[in-house]
């Protein structure tokens, strides 16, 4: 049987990532909490930010609606609707300003068909489906010495490390978008953007992270089956 089943000498390599990781998730913490006791100057709600931002760009009929939970922003394309936690949609601060902004940026690009938006939303199935089934069949593969699944499993999983690649210039685009519209629209002088860029920089850590954390658990299977190569010998 092969010695990995006892100790899997690749776990050392989701150690960095693990760390990126907790350090994304601190200064996201940090930068909101901080910025979250800021209030703007022109006292503009996340939802308003939203709103203006939309009707700025040609896209007043993309809703604008709360949520439950902390964090929980998005902007849903098919629906067409920005949904704003209930902490960015009722607050006034920087922080919520920056995330509200941001959201508005994801409805921009879709609004201009922004190439890997466009890309990232159609192969949001595949990435599913292969997360969720890669690790489960190349395991199998592994313990009933199948090649096939074991490459079929990378392969699968290879799409996921793809989507979360592909995730980090949307995120990125998203965030520069919002800032130039704050600051074009008057909505934050050039003083407080420099507080929404901190929240938004921390929140672009997180998809580092990500990133990061897929492609080395890629890293991990190609090894992996390296070592069930050497042992089938």
């Amino acid at each position: 049987m092969p010695f990995f089943w006892f100790f899997d000498p690749t776990m050392v390599l989701l150690i960095p990532a693990i760390i990126l990781a907790l350090y994304a998730q601190a200064k996201v913490r940090g930068a909101y909490s901080q910025f979250s006791r800021v209030r703007s100057r022109r006292g503009y709600t996340g939802a308003r930010v939203a709103r203006e931002l939309l009707d700025a760009h040609g896209l007043s009929h993309v809703e604008v609606e709360p949520i439950p939970g902390t964090l929980t922003d998005h902007y849903d394309p098919r629906a067409k609707v920005l949904r704003l936690s209930q902490g960015v949609y009722y607050s006034d601060s920087l922080a919520a300003v920056g995330v509200a902004a941001h959201e508005a940026g994801h409805a921009v690009q879709h609004g201009v068909g922004y190439a890997p938006l466009v890309f990232r939303n159609h192969f949001v199935p595949i990435a599913n489906f292969g997360s969720m089934l890669a690790w489960p069949l190349f395991f199998v593969g592994l313990f009933m010495h199948g090649s096939f699944l074991v490459k079929l499993g990378i392969l699968l999983f290879s799409g996921a490390v793809l989507f979360h690649i592909v995730t980090l210039p949307v995120e990125l685009n998203a965030s520069r978008r919002a800032l130039n519209m704050l600051y074009s629209l008057g909505i934050l002088a050039r003083d407080e953007i420099a507080g929404a860029k901190k929240v938004l920089t921390a929140a672009a850590w997180t998809y580092v992270a990500s990133a990061a954390m897929a492609i080395m658990q890629l890293l991990r299977m190609l090894m992996l089956m390296s070592m069930f190569g050497r042992e089938e010998d």
